[in-house]
């Protein structure tokens, strides 16, 4: 029996009505087991992200809290209320403002929240979530709800440092975003290895499942996972796996992923467990509960409400003024042991 037994008090719906595609997507339990990992591998690919995240030292160093903020931060973002959404973007926006530094690998500078790196995260999670609901859950969104789920993405973007105009809003501004891409893709010794070890995400993050379990789902998650990438992708990547296994895998987990989604409550068992700090802002949703008032924001409202009043791109300009005159924040240390920032989160409902 599951003992997520609190959720969390929400006093509005936030940015999104709870009949948004955008919401359907990604509370579909493809996304906690697999579209997170397909993002957070795929990310690794553009170089100034590895360096930080090679910098950081916190992939290797502490996989399971690193996991669990991502979900944490995006869960929020689709499901959390107005208050939440944005004092949860300017947190982020603190934790990046000090991971900056050399890239040793280009011999350039990488810096989190630069809004080119920023659309590139924002884009390889959405792409994903919704890739991997189509190909092991419910199937192909219409041309209709497609469009509403980028429109809805372009709305996200508002949370990060991103120009928003340059977010994609159809399937086919999503290619090409992908396509112009790829000649600035890289991969080095570093990214290799942390592909890697995320792709052993039984064993390195989802250590507080049930040994039995991991050893079962382990390989079937990791080859679902391979299997969402382009061919050509792959040895870039360092993986490799046969079209034999990328069809078994499929055959493996759409049934699962199906069972498992008519079951919140087995999906609220699941979060506790890989995402302890994101899942319960799924509670409210999973369990039909709807927040205190039917209210939706807009980002600029909500963020003139409860926020800091620059938008995320006013405040990395800020930024970088500060930086220019030798007042900025200190970069991180190199595999730092900082306690990290807590994302918000509304008050806890009990029962």
């Amino acid at each position: 029996m599951s003992t997520m037994v609190s959720a969390y008090l929400r006093q509005d719906e936030g940015l999104f009505a709870p009949d948004s595609v955008a919401r359907r997507v990604w509370s579909y339990p493809t996304s906690a087991l697999l579209g997170f990992i397909r993002a957070v591998t795929v990310e690794h690919l553009d170089p100034d992200l590895t360096a930080a995240v090679d910098h950081s030292g916190q992939v290797v160093q502490r996989p399971a809290l690193r996991y669990d903020r991502t979900v944490q931060y995006f869960a929020t973002v689709l499901f959390g209320d107005a208050e939440s959404v944005i004092r949860s973007s300017d947190v982020l926006m603190k934790v990046h403002s000090r991971a900056y530094g050399p890239n040793l690998v280009t011999g350039g500078d990488y810096d989190s929240n630069d809004p080119d790196s920023q659309l590139w995260i924002h884009m390889t999670a959405w792409h994903s979530i919704l890739y991997v609901y189509e190909r092991y859950g419910p199937g192909q969104l219409s041309r209709t709800e497609e469009n509403e789920y980028w429109r809805e993405c372009a709305v996200a973007a508002h949370c990060q440092p991103i120009h928003v105009d340059d977010v994609p809003r159809t399937r086919g501004e999503v290619q090409k975003y992908f396509d112009d891409w790829r000649d600035r893709l890289a991969a080095s010794e570093a990214a290799v290895h942390n592909i890697d070890f995320i792709l052993h995400g039984m064993d390195t993050i989802f250590t507080a499942l049930p040994a039995p379990m991991r050893a079962v789902m382990g390989p079937v998650i990791r080859a679902g996972v391979i299997a969402t990438y382009p061919r050509w992708m792959r040895p870039l990547m360092g993986v490799s796996q046969s079209r034999v296994v990328d069809t078994a895998a499929r055959a493996a987990l759409r049934p699962g992923m199906t069972a498992l989604a008519r079951s919140p409550r087995a999906q609220l068992w699941f979060l506790e467990r890989v995402a302890p700090r994101g899942g319960p802002v799924l509670t409210d949703y999973l369990r039909g509960i709807p927040a205190e008032t039917s209210s939706v924001y807009s980002p600029e409202q909500a963020r003139k409400r409860y926020g800091d009043p620059r938008t995320p791109l006013e405040q990395y300009a800020d930024q970088l003024a500060a930086r220019r005159v030798g007042a900025a924040a200190t970069p991180y240390e190199p595999k730092h042991h900082e306690a990290p920032l807590e994302f918000a989160a509304p008050a806890a409902r009990v029962g």
